[in-house]
């Protein structure tokens, strides 16, 4: 008969690959309980299948998800599948408005999309199912996403031309709707699904109780044919389905162990995280999101991505060249230097929707605080960006302003560590193009260090 739990080095292995393959799924499991279910987090959106829609754009206040956008309102789905799939309606809208919903389990893969890209602009109901889900699919029913896991997220995110714009966006945000599947078909709804008992979560808790969170998040998550061995091997410390025993049973040598483990799967976690995609002039360009087949099991992949920025885009939804140096390779400290973008005539990022540059406090990851409250410079901001007579736009990054007209290209700076985030959305397929995301043929330009 096997032993009740592995000897002390095999513990120290299991943790390892438990931190690194659990991180995503503790990491979704803390924003959905800010979220969605405790009404007193600061940062609380709305019940489970209720949209709620945010009728701004994210500003250095909103400190939830790293690396927040503000080039798009969002609009945030808790979605409970449990006792029945939920319907999404979008409206119609306006061609030159770029919208998607991003479907985002609690695997943090990207299951599916709707969206200009993914369905085009046209009005539409979409369905969302569970894992376990084998019904019909309805008459009206455009097409049906499976999540891979009973709890799931969607993210809207609805263009904003500029701040005159916002109240078309609320037009827009206010034809989303989520309905469960029985509502949608005017019918008896189904027994609820029983009340879940979500545990507390903060920072402190991850990391104190790191395990017992992925033990609680695993119920609502079957395992996929890819995470059977790792399933496998974290049921012998008393994790997940299919375990013998609780981890908090663990004697405390193995605790130890455990603690151990999971460092080095950090460590590992923060060195992918710094390696992701290529080199491309200081810009770090690559692809780490993406659907189960995508991962394919590499949950260092899967671990990475969300550290570096939890719930980004898939490629062909948006591609995210990210910068902590300049072109030299110096890093970016605007204590230190003030520096230019400059995208020469013709050269700017290749979009069929729009792109924008996005300043970051590099120690946080955080929008910063600024006297003209401006966080990025984008594509529909260039009417009001002065150009060069030779056609190029240059960017000035500094944290005081650069004076005169060179102020209305101004993305201002904090006084420290800088981290600087491009988005391309949609981004074209012909060249020039950044996809492959690391092998494009359009490449960012180099920031140079001025002063």
């Amino acid at each position: 008969m096997e032993n009740k739990s592995p000897g002390i080095a095999e513990t120290k292995t299991i943790a390892e690959e438990g931190l690194i393959y659990g991180l995503p799924i503790v990491m979704n499991y803390a924003v959905m309980y800010e979220f969605f279910v405790d009404r007193n987090s600061g940062q609380w959106k709305a019940p489970f299948n209720e949209i709620r829609n945010e009728h701004r754009v994210f500003t250095y206040k909103d400190t939830t998800v790293i690396s927040p956008n503000s080039d798009t309102p969002y609009s945030v789905l808790g979605i409970d599948l449990r006792a029945e799939p939920l319907v999404i309606s979008v409206p119609a809208v306006e061609k030159a408005r770029y919208y998607s919903v991003q479907l985002c389990d609690s695997n943090t893969f990207n299951y599916g999309y709707i969206g200009s890209r993914a369905t085009g602009n046209e009005a539409g109901d979409y369905m969302v199912v569970g894992p376990d889900w084998h019904g019909e699919t309805p008459a009206g029913i455009k097409k049906v996403f499976h999540s891979s896991t009973q709890l799931s997220l969607a993210i809207f995110r609805t263009q904003l031309f500029n701040p005159e714009d916002m109240p078309n966006v609320v037009k827009v945000q206010s034809g989303y709707k989520a309905r469960v599947l029985s509502a949608y078909l005017h019918r008896p709804a189904p027994p609820a699904a029983p009340e879940i008992n979500f545990p507390k979560v903060n920072d402190d808790l991850v990391k104190k109780n790191f395990f017992e969170y992925l033990d609680f998040a695993l119920q609502f998550a079957p395992a996929g044919p890819e995470e059977k061995a790792i399933r496998a091997k974290l049921a012998r410390i008393g994790i997940g389905p299919g375990k013998t025993f609780d981890f908090k049973d663990l004697s405390l040598e193995h605790k130890v162990e455990v603690g151990l483990g999971m460092k080095e799967g950090e460590k590992k976690v923060e060195k992918k995280a710094a390696t992701l995609g290529k080199d491309i002039n200081s810009w770090r360009v690559g692809s780490s999101f993406g659907d189960r087949d995508f991962y394919h099991g590499d949950w260092l992949l899967r671990a990475a991505a969300a550290k570096a920025g939890i719930y980004g885009n898939s490629a062909a939804e948006a591609v995210y060249p990210l910068a902590r140096n300049d072109g030299a390779g110096e890093p970016l400290d605007g204590a230190k230097h003030d520096y230019t973008l400059t995208f020469a005539a013709g050269q700017l990022p290749p979009v069929n929707a729009f792109w924008s540059v996005t300043m970051y406090d590099g120690k946080t990851q955080l929008l910063i605080k600024n006297p003209i409250n401006r966080y990025l410079i984008n594509s529909p901001m260039m009417p009001g960006l002065k150009k060069k007579a030779d056609g190029s736009l240059t960017i000035y990054i500094q944290k005081d302003s650069p004076g005169g007209a060179k102020e209305l290209n101004w993305l201002p700076a904090p006084d420290g560590p800088i981290y600087l985030a491009m988005r391309l959305y949609w981004p074209t397929t012909e060249p020039p193009s950044i996809l492959p995301p690391g092998e494009g043929t359009w490449k960012p330009p180099g920031i140079v260090a001025v002063k």
